[in-house]
Order: structure tokens, then C-alpha cells, then sequence
């Protein structure tokens, strides 16, 4: 059994992407081709948002947001303490400084009265200026943003929404990718959209901003490329890239039905085990990048991990060591205990195949090898 069966994906799509890439390659429009500006108009009217700038990953997304928004050295910025390490990293690639959160213990995401903590904290200290907040859609669920605007609105900090895992979510009928000032996601080839390499893009609903990451991704060009009016990137999305991605954002919306159905179907056969389902508040619709699951303790992840790897059924975990204690952030001072909730998380959670093309019987297949004593 595949984890994420893109070979599936590719087969249901095979005629669509080969003749994408065959037109790219036909026309050798390999940089900033037409199929560019098509994926970016189509990611807005998906999103709701009313520029995207298309990007060489999701890391660069992050990355040229916060350049955009001038953060640099001096500055906090707000994050889960749960979560992949790009989003802490563009931060601090900046010389600005990550101030880690705690998350919420049922959906994974940034908890907002660890966030209010965390600010009023850091404004107490004086040490740093708080600026902005990036708050992830982890697992392809938004996170909170009625409350965590709320925190921003009463701090004056700027939101930013990591919507690497997040695209194809909702909340109340608003799409992921168009909550804060800025937002991002990843084409990385395991998310929900998923490209043949690595990509990436940044939405705004302001034109300045929009103007702004057109001129960060191609090294701060001006008028063209050779004018350079500030330090930029080279973060552009490759051509051959976005003509994969037009015919899976197509059919995303039947991938996403089907991941939802196997979400569904998970929760009810996992119901009242030992394996807390994730949660999905009402209002809210995740895409499924991960169906991650609660074990009690390590052991017992540790030994249902084993159980499923017998029957041949492959599991991930995202993520085994929260942010404030990793390797890279030793000099920041962080110690076990400021994030319980994460860390706690870190040493449970397990993620089950998922994916657009997951059948029912696989996924009961699945459900029975995990529960079997």
C-alpha cells in the first residue's frame, strides 16, 4: 500500500500532464512560460484571493512575505511550536527571532491564548518587537483565525497564513489561502497540490504587496530583470512545473471529496479506540494533506507503528521534535516544558495513508491492522 499513491494520481491524469509538458517543451518557454500566468489566475479564482505570485517552493513563500513586510533583525514573529521547520526558519534567515506557541491538543493548530501569552510576554521583556504572526493550516485544516485575528487586531501584529498543508481547506466558507495580509502554500509533490518537484506560492489582496514579490522573485528587478532596485531571490515557479499543476487543479476538487470521504470513514471506524481521530471543528473542512492520529503514549505509537509496518501498511510521523527544541534554536534557550501540549503531540501522533485515490476498503484495511491486538 502507498502512503500517498501519486502513481495513481499520474494514471487518472497521464493524458493531461503529458500533453502539459509536451507543450512547454514544444514552446521552450521554460522560464516565466504562458502556463504560469494561466496557474496564477486560476490559483486566485480558487482562492478568492486577488493576486498570486507563483514561487520555487514554499519555503520562498514564507520567505519572500516576510521580506516584503521589511522583517528583519530586532523583530518577533509568532509561531506554532508544531510544525515543519520552514516556517520558523524563514524567519530567523531574516535575523529576525521565532517566538514559539503552543498549539491546540485536538486540531494541532496555533493555540490563541498561547499566542496572546507569547506577545504580551515579549512586550513586557522589550528585548524584541513584535510584528507578525504565522499561524499554519497543519494537516490541511485552517487554523483559528477568527481568534487569532483577534490577538493581531489587539497587538498590532501583521498575519500571515502558512497554508503549506492548508490549500483546499475552509473555514466558513472561506477558502485556505486567503486569510491574512499575505498567505502561502507549497506545491511540494506529497501536499494535497502537489507539483513534480518543488514550488510554491504567496497571495495578497493588495496590489503594492503584489508588486513587491514580483520584484523579490526575480532578484529585486525594476523595470526588467537587469534594473535592480533591491536584493531579491531567483523563486520563480518553473514552467514545466505549473503545466503538472494546471491539470491537478482541476481535478482537485474530486481529490478532495475523496480524501474528506476517507477522513470520514477513518474517524468512525477509529471511534472510541485507543486512537484519538483528529478534530475538525464545525465550520471548518480540512484537505487532508495527513490523517494523523493520537496514540496514548510512545510506546503504544511505537508498537502500533510496528503492527502496521507487518501488515505492509506504511505510516509517517509529522513531527517527532517540537520547534523550540531542536538543534538549530539551542541558543534561543528553549526547554522542556514551554510548550507541553506540542511536545506531548510530538511523542503520540502518527499520520495513515491518505491521499486523493485512497479507496474504502484500503482505508478499512488500514483501520482493522491498527486496532488488531
Amino acid at each position: 500500500m502507498a502512503y500517498n499513491d501519486l502513481s495513481a494520481q499520474y494514471q487518472h491524469l497521464k493524458k493531461e500532464i503529458d500533453a502539459g509538458i509536451a507543450a512547454v517543451i514544444e514552446h521552450t518557454q521554460f522560464i516565466s512560460g504562458p502556463q504560469v500566468e494561466e496557474l496564477e489566475q486560476a490559483l486566485c479564482r480558487y482562492t478568492g484571493r486577488r493576486y498570486c505570485v507563483t514561487v520555487s517552493s514554499g519555503t520562498a513563500a514564507l520567505l519572500m512575505a516576510l521580506m516584503a513586510l521589511g522583517i528583519g533583525p530586532g523583530d518577533a514573529v509568532f509561531v506554532p511550536d508544531f510544525t515543519f521547520f520552514a516556517t520558523s526558519e524563514a524567519v530567523s534567515l531574516l535575523g529576525a527571532e521565532p517566538v514559539f506557541c503552543d498549539v491546540l491538543a485536538d486540531t494541532f493548530n496555533l493555540d490563541p491564548e498561547s499566542l496572546r501569552a507569547q506577545v504580551r510576554r515579549a512586550k513586557k521583556a522589550g528585548r524584541l518587537k513584535p510584528r507578525a504572526v504565522i499561524a499554519v493550516d497543519l494537516y490541511g485544516l485552517p487554523a483559528d483565525y477568527p481568534a487569532i485575528e483577534a490577538v493581531c487586531r489587539e497587538e498590532g501584529l501583521i498575519l500571515i497564513e502558512d497554508a503549506a498543508q492548508g490549500f483546499g481547506g475552509e473555514l466558513a466558507g472561506r477558502k485556505a489561502c486567503g486569510f491574512g495580509k499575505l498567505s502561502c502554500t507549497s506545491f511540494f509533490p506529497a501536499k494535497p497540490l502537489g507539483c513534480y518537484g518543488d514550488g510554491g506560492a504567496v497571495f495578497t489582496d493588495e496590489e503594492p504587496l503584489y508588486r513587491l514579490l514580483c520584484s523579490l522573485r526575480v532578484h529585486g528587478k525594476g523595470a526588467d530583470k537587469y534594473e535592480n532596485i533591491r536584493l531579491g531571490l531567483n523563486a520563480r515557479l518553473d514552467t514545466l512545473q505549473a503545466a503538472v499543476l494546471l491539470p491537478k487543479l482541476a481535478a482537485f476538487d474530486a481529490e478532495n471529496e475523496t480524501r474528506n470521504r476517507a477522513a470520514a470513514l477513518y474517524s468512525s471506524l477509529l471511534a472510541g479506540s485507543a486512537f484519538s481521530p483528529p478534530g475538525v471543528p464545525a465550520g471548518y473542512r480540512s484537505s487532508w494533506a495527513q490523517y494523523t492520529v493520537r496514540a496514548g503514549s510512545e510506546e503504544e505509537r511505537a508498537a502500533a507503528r510496528s503492527r502496521l509496518e507487518a501488515a505492509e501498511i506504511p505510516t509517517m510521523v509529522y513531527y517527532p521534535v517540537p520547534l523550540h527544541l531542536q538543534k538549530a534554536y539551542a541558543g534561543l534557550g528553549g526547554k522542556a516544558g514551554d510548550c507541553p501540549v506540542a511536545e506531548r503531540l510530538c511523542k503520540t501522533v502518527f499520520s495513515l495513508p491518505m491521499h486523493g485515490y485512497l479507496a474504502p476498503e484500503a482505508v478499512r484495511q488500514v483501520a482493522a491492522a491498527l486496532l488488531r491486538r
